[in-house]
């Protein structure tokens, strides 16, 4: 069953923690100094909330898949849609590797739909491809930032541009 994606930046990681840990009625899963995430069953989402020096606000809304090729048909649903669809293979972002593919709607709402297969030990990528000056940085990518990317402050792209 697939899980519906929001993560919001906030101003206030510590009073933001508290307040959706009072909405929710649970504790958030994952907890970084930067970072909080909840997995929560009623409603079915994936909330996260980062303080990583983007506006407060509504960052990207999303859909979180179990399987790999949930994906594949997620994003022959996109393509149809008439999005440009940009796929970003093993992604580390938000404590995570993940396939991912981006797109916006007609209103430039970014999406991110994903597949989510292991942890990671930071919020993005180690710096090992930042000489292409790409903005979002994955290890043993050389190829530049996708144009849903490149072009607006990306969930998981460091706001300095480059890891």
């Amino acid at each position: 069953m697939n899980r519906f994606h929001v993560h919001l930046n906030v101003a206030d990681l510590a009073s933001s923690i508290r307040f959706y840990t009072e909405l929710f009625a649970a504790p958030p899963s994952v907890v970084k100094g930067d970072y909080a995430k909840w997995m929560l069953d009623d409603p079915r989402v994936n909330f996260a909330i980062s303080n990583t020096g983007r506006a407060p606000g509504v960052d990207h809304l999303g859909i979180q898949v179990e399987r790999a090729e949930d994906l594949s048909d997620l994003g022959r649903r996109l393509d149809a849609a008439g999005g440009e669809v940009v796929p970003e293979p093993g992604a580390i972002c938000c404590y995570a590797n993940s396939d991912k593919m981006w797109t916006h709607d007609p209103q430039g709402t970014r999406w991110e739909t994903f597949h989510t297969h292991g942890e990671a030990t930071s919020y993005y990528a180690a710096d090992t491809s930042c000489s292409t000056g790409a903005a979002s940085c994955s290890p043993g990518t050389s190829a530049p930032a996708p144009a849903v990317r490149a072009s607006t402050a990306a969930c998981c792209a460091p706001a300095s541009g480059c890891c």
